[in-house]
């Protein structure tokens, strides 16, 4: 059967106003383009007669908002001033971060901002950003690598193995890792997340399935990581019941994958559309939650950090099972996200971009550079972070810099020295790229308390 020959005329005499039969038509198209013309007629004089019903229906609710309440495109200006914020670490952050996030305090759904230590600039919101708003959400503000995470678990082996069998560990990490826009899996596993409603209701998803399923248990590029190493607990919790000590670990850092890229890509040139802003803030652009756009994206990005962890659980699964021992703890969080919170009693969206969520006892992880320790850590509920810290240490240099800046031979000898082996990696994620880990650490006392740490020992990249 073919493409649905649906006309205006069908949708008229249906009883539809003229302003909405363009989108009924679109996306009866989109959802059943397969279908024959009595039943998407059936269907469209259901949502004719009651479209409130279906203004929450992912498939369908374009339809209803469109009969009920289109949106309406609003040309938007900055305020003149901007929402409160703080920043946290102002000696290691440069200027171009600080405007990026001035411009953010000035939209007008801004309530109020903040910016980690380890901050530089980025699309949209700084790398290093937060911004609260106002039942509304940016997609520039969430990122392009939507749920981009750290996955940290911690094992019951010995740490002597990690030296003692460290060509095993470096073997399992090559065999079942794989990195950047090229390498999958030969047989991906299944996950549940392919199941999801989402998956078939919202287009765009539809036409991601199949390279979600193709990339599962795979990592990203540039600073995506997976990393055996030694993790060292100087203070008990009880959320991960443990007792101090030295344990291994296996760390893991990536997003969503093209999925991600692709969502927030689509849905930032959508809000822009939407409410074209000033040139210095369009990359600002955002999604109202009460319309039908907004809706969808939230959902879109809820799966994209469903995914982005079904990955790491993937990957952590594959490596265990290779190398042998037991989880005894698990710590894991996005840091590019946005999230419904209340703070002082109101709800807001909170978007952190590079940024690891720090609510009162909530236990986080800050990583380093490949050499450095990276820092398990508990949230002490700062109101003018947002609740937030740092995502890592930040770099220091951009990407390309660092190619200019240092020789293999030269980064070979900073591994050497911190006993660490690289497997692929390249000069621009060199550890001399990034900011001190311990200075930026020293710059958000008040955001976290350090109950251990993790040191990097065999370290896998792309390339």
């Amino acid at each position: 059967m073919g493409h649905l020959k649906l006309k205006g005329k069908d949708l008229l005499k249906l009883g539809y106003p003229s302003r909405s039969v363009i989108k009924a038509i679109a996306v009866m198209q989109r959802q059943f383009p397969k279908r024959d013309k009595n039943y998407v007629r059936s269907i469209l004089s259901d949502i004719l007669k009651n479209p409130q019903a279906y203004v929450d229906d992912l498939a369908l609710g374009e339809i209803a908002e469109a009969l009920v309440s289109p949106p309406a495109v609003r040309r938007q200006t900055l305020n003149a001033q901007r929402a409160p914020f703080a920043i946290f670490g102002k000696e290691h952050i440069r200027d171009e971060a600080f405007n990026q996030l001035y411009t953010a305090l000035k939209l007008p759904i801004a309530i109020q901002g903040a910016l980690m230590p380890d901050a530089h600039s980025g699309y949209g919101l700084p790398i290093g950003g937060v911004l609260a708003t106002d039942n509304a959400v940016i997609p520039y503000g969430v990122g392009l690598d939507i749920g981009c995470r750290l996955s940290l678990s911690i094992l019951d082996t010995p740490v002597t193995y990690l030296e003692g069998a460290r060509d095993r560990y470096a073997k399992a990490l090559v065999d079942h890792t794989r990195f950047g826009m090229r390498e999958v899996h030969a047989s991906p596993n299944d996950h549940g997340v392919f199941e999801s409603d989402a998956f078939r209701s919202i287009p765009l998803l539809r036409k991601l399935h199949g390279k979600a399923i193709k990339q599962f248990g795979t990592s990203g590029g540039g600073n995506h990581f997976v990393e055996f190493g030694e993790v060292t607990l100087t203070a008990p919790h009880p959320e991960l019941d443990l007792k101090p000590g030295s344990y291994v670990g296996l760390l893991s850092h990536s997003g969503s994958r093209g999925i991600g890229a692709s969502i927030a890509q689509y849905y930032t040139k959508a809000a822009m559309a939407q409410c074209p802003l000033p040139k210095e803030a369009q990359q600002l652009a955002w999604l109202d939650l009460d319309t039908h756009l907004g809706m969808e994206y939230w959902v879109a990005m809820q799966l994209a950090g469903e995914y982005a962890a079904a990955c790491h659980s993937d990957i952590h699964r594959r490596l265990i099972r290779a190398v042998g021992g037991r989880i005894m703890a698990r710590v894991e969080h996005h840091h590019n996200f946005a999230w419904k919170e209340i703070h002082e009693g109101r709800e807001i969206v909170v978007h952190r971009k590079g940024a690891t969520p720090a609510g009162y006892g909530v236990v986080g992880y800050i990583p380093g550079s490949m050499v450095d320790k990276g820092y398990l850590v508990v949230g002490r509920g700062h109101a003018e972070s947002l609740h937030s810290a740092s995502h890592g240490a930040g770099r220091m240099h951009p990407r390309d810099a660092a190619r200019r800046m240092w020789s293999p031979s030269e980064m070979k000898k900073v591994l050497a020295q911190h006993r660490v082996t690289l497997i692929g990696g390249g000069l621009e994620e060199a550890p001399m790229a990034y900011k001190r880990i311990a200075e930026v650490m020293a710059a958000q006392k008040e955001l976290v308390d350090i109950i251990g740490t993790f040191q990097p020992r065999i370290v896998r990249m792309d390339g």
